[in-house]
């Protein structure tokens, strides 16, 4: 094994920018002899080879080994360049059964963008060829001795693979050289050379021009076997519309019902007619139950893989369209969040024996899920289709394109970070999370350093970038907000002065959550409204003594970028679930080596750009007039009946200032307390005279408890509709107006969470009694939940309220740092 990798590494070409060598020996557990930046000449990495001793030891961890590259050795503190665009391979050779698991490290490997190449022996082959990228990336023999016998044939391989390889973030001009080997395995960025000024936008994932990778799931249970020609029809008709070949549109097909088939992968034809033909000659395969959640794990495990022929890692966009007749057996939000994950879009059609909530939760957004009586109906959603696919290209890449059947011009593709990257004229909001627990005492001075260091490159100034640190341990600590300070000088004096707070336990999960609720708001400095980009930078000790996954995922669905650094008594997968994306973990053996991290992590946050999808509802910019869709949603329970006069007079005066035309705003009133009652829709009334009447008319309905989860579910499902008025689909924005006089008496997050998934702009409005922890939950964000002491002091907040609900409805300008990137982009 020893003289093999000696004889691989002569034919390297080993200098300090060209390759780089690693070599790591395993048994129970994995050390790695010398990292890929240890060693800048062949002369060095050849002498430790030979230096080599076996270790020994049991059992084989093959699985636990494949992590630790991963984690220890695949990063640019180890001296991987993968973010410069540098191929990344690893090279396994392992000569027994592992132990322990290899398929979770393995694909996490894949998905880091590593191109894995094994050589088994006879004990194990078949786990080697698992592990690899691609079964022909696998190679047996029958011992270790053998190796010379496949050494040449190996080596070949491996050229032909590098040939391909693309790097997955560009850095600039280069070479137009497309080809690769091993005597030159740093390739050309022109492989995926971006059309933009180079001065404005770097590190660019690749564009992509008319490629997408469309997958359909078919119900193939019993359920629909008289439907089956139906279906198989809908996607004959579909593929007719796609640009079929092997370097533009790839299709596949898989059928499930207990468990899924796959009649052809992504990469089995490249010819429409090919794909035609199977399409026509698919037969129904039966079977119950329906295990929707089962068949899309397989989509994802399967299917979209790059020896599927999946192009997710070039930026090629990933579809996946189900359809579906009826409810499933089995759990499907685990997966489908998991497709989300990794950016698969998801479209689905159901019948009127599925589940439409369940189709809801597996689409990209709930708005994408489509219905139809009978899958005999498929034809009248078609075009529907086909447009909801155009709708997410043009949110997700700010630039009207048109999909499936239409010429596409270049785009962004729609990748998991989902963070475009340019550099030129930037504004960003970066908020430090410190660890001040009693674990980081000595190492909070070389914390502190860092963040100086950082800010040093950061050009500070109001309309430019703004900083905040917070430290905590048990509890958090806010030392200064993104609007304390405006110039370098105030922050750094503010972070020279930092003192170690101390405590304990570590509750970093309590810090993330608090950072989102407190600082990351409009009145804290916070201009994500603004589409500004959110930054956290997070700088852990330790493990943590709360549960970090809810506060990750809110500060994610916010839009925040949050970056972990972390030391070696740090949880290196609990630092990679927080962050944004796992490679945005980034540790250190201790704080003072931060500065080995510091120009990478400077350079990811000097290249964020705004988010792929936008996390508030504007308006369309074609609207010269701002329009909007408003619905009150007021509190009738026996606990409002004398203050129900003041809120009826607040509304009459909120409406007194819409502009009330059919094609301008529109209003709805619903009442509530047990259930709830709409007084009037969004199209009852075309007049303000007509509005203000019914509003004098209201009266108090009384009753109890108070279900404010409820009501917000009934407006969801019977106001914000196209039949109640409301123009969503038109790119109206959709506004609700809460009103609440007390604590709901039940669960109101789940509704809460799927009126923002539609797009709905929440408001919340509560008194003394309410409860403003759950009036935060609520609002689309925590700043936008208002509280009075009495609904008689509403005239307090109105004109607050008005500026929010005409900041949403103000259209679109391209003044944001993405409308000028993509200008740029597309000016070549």
């Amino acid at each position: 094994m020893r003289d093999f990798v000696q004889k691989l590494v002569e034919q390297f070409n080993t200098e300090a920018n060209r390759d780089r060598v690693s070599v790591v020996q395993y048994s129970r557990d994995a050390e790695a002899n010398f990292y890929l930046n240890s060693y800048t000449t062949k002369g060095e990495i050849l002498n430790s080879v030979r230096a080599l001793r076996h270790r020994g030891g049991r059992p084989l961890n093959t699985g636990a080994a494949l992590q630790y590259v991963r984690d220890n050795v695949f990063t640019a503190s180890a001296g991987s360049r993968r973010q410069e665009g540098v191929p990344q391979i690893l090279i396994l050779l392992s000569g027994g059964r592992s132990s322990d698991n290899v398929d979770v490290p393995a694909s996490a490997l894949k998905e880091s963008g590593i191109s894995i190449f094994g050589i088994g022996t006879r004990n194990s082959s078949r786990e080697v060829q698992r592990i690899a990228n691609d079964p022909t990336y696998a190679q047996s023999i029958n011992e270790f001795s053998d190796l010379p016998s496949v050494q040449q044939q190996f080596i070949s391989s491996l050229n032909n693979v590098l040939g391909e390889v693309k790097p997955m973030t560009p850095t600039g001009p280069g070479k137009t050289d497309s080809h690769t080997s091993l005597e030159d395995s740093r390739p050309s960025p022109s492989l995926q050379s971006v059309p933009c000024r180079l001065d404005a936008c770097t590190r660019l994932q690749t564009l992509i021009s008319d490629a997408e990778d469309v997958v359909f799931l078919l119900d193939g249970s019993d359920g629909t076997r008289s439907s089956f020609p139906a279906m198989r029809d809908f996607v004959e008709r579909l593929v007719e519309r796609l640009n079929v070949s092997e370097n533009r549109d790839r299709v596949s097909v898989v059928q499930y019902s207990r468990d899924p088939e796959a009649h052809f992968y992504l990469n089995t034809y490249s010819r429409k007619e090919d794909v035609l033909d199977t399409v026509r000659g698919l037969r129904h395969k039966g079977g119950r139950p329906l295990n929707t959640g089962a068949a899309l794990q397989y989509a994802r495990d399967s299917v979209f893989t790059a020896s599927s022929g999946s192009r997710r890692v070039e930026g090629v966009p990933q579809l996946l369209i189900l359809l579906s007749g009826g409810k499933s057996f089995d759990n499907v939000d685990t997966p489908a969040s998991s497709l989300k994950e990794l950016g698969v879009l998801i479209f689905a059609i159901g019948t009127r024996n599925s589940d439409s909530r369940e189709l809801q939760g597996i689409s990209h957004a709930p708005r994408y899920a489509l219905s139809v009586s009978d899958f005999a109906d498929l034809p009248s959603v078609q075009q529907q289709l086909f447009n909801n696919i155009d709708t997410v290209f043009v949110e997700g890449t700010s630039i009207p394109t048109t999909t499936i059947g239409k010429k596409k011009p270049n785009r962004l593709p729609l990748l998991p970070l989902g963070f475009y990257v340019c550099s030129d004229a930037q504004r960003r909001d970066v908020v430090f999370l410190l660890d001040g627990s009693d674990a980081t005492r000595n190492g909070f001075p070389a914390m502190k350093e860092f963040v100086q260091r950082m800010v040093d490159r950061l050009d500070i100034a109001e309309d430019r970038d703004r900083v905040s640190v917070v430290q905590y341990s048990r509890d958090a600590e806010v030392h200064f907000y993104l609007n304390t300070y405006t110039t370098k000088e105030d922050i750094l004096d503010g972070v020279r002065s930092l003192r170690h707070k101390g405590g304990r336990p570590l509750y970093t999960g309590a810090g993330l959550q608090y950072v989102r609720d407190n600082v990351f708001t409009a009145s804290s400095g916070s201009r994500r409204l603004e589409g500004v980009p959110q930054i956290l930078v997070l700088l852990s000790g330790g493990r943590s003594s709360d549960n970090v996954d809810a506060a990750a995922s809110s500060l994610k669905e916010l839009g925040v970028l949050t970056f972990g650094i972390g030391s070696r008594g740090s949880d290196s997968r609990e630092l990679q679930r927080i962050s944004y994306d796992p490679n945005y973990a980034l540790t250190v053996s201790d704080f003072s080596e931060l500065p080995n991290v510091q120009e990478q992590l400077l350079a990811s946050v000097k290249a964020v750009a705004i988010p792929v999808t936008p996390t508030l509802p504007t308006a369309t910019a074609e609207y010269t007039t701002p329009r909007k869709d408003v619905v009150f949603l007021l509190d009738g329970s026996d606990g409002t009946r004398n203050s129900f006069p003041a809120m009826r007079d607040f509304v009459q005066r909120v409406v007194e200032q819409f502009d009330i035309e059919a094609n301008k705003d529109r209003v709805s009133v619903v009442q509530y307390s047990r259930d709830a009652e709409v007084h009037f829709y969004l199209n009852s009334h075309t007049t303000k005279g007509e509005i203000l009447n019914s509003l004098r008319a209201l009266r108090h309905r009384g009753g109890r408890p108070l279900n404010t989860g409820a009501a917000l579910q009934y407006v969801r499902d019977n106001v914000f509709t196209a039949s109640s008025g409301s123009r969503r689909l038109e790119g109206v924005p959709q506004i609700l107006i809460l009103l609440s006089g007390g604590r709901s008496s039940d669960n109101v997050d789940a509704a809460a969470s799927s009126l923002k998934e539609l797009g709905v702009f929440t408001l919340g409005i509560g008194s003394r009694a309410s409860d403003s922890r759950e009036l935060q939950r609520i609002s689309t964000d925590p700043s936008y939940a208002l509280s009075v002491t009495d609904f008689s002091e509403l005239p307090n907040v109105q004109e607050q309220l008005l500026a929010s609900v005409q900041a949403v409805a103000v259209p679109v300008t391209p003044t944001s740092p993405t409308g000028m990137c993509m200008a740029e982009l597309y000016e070549s």
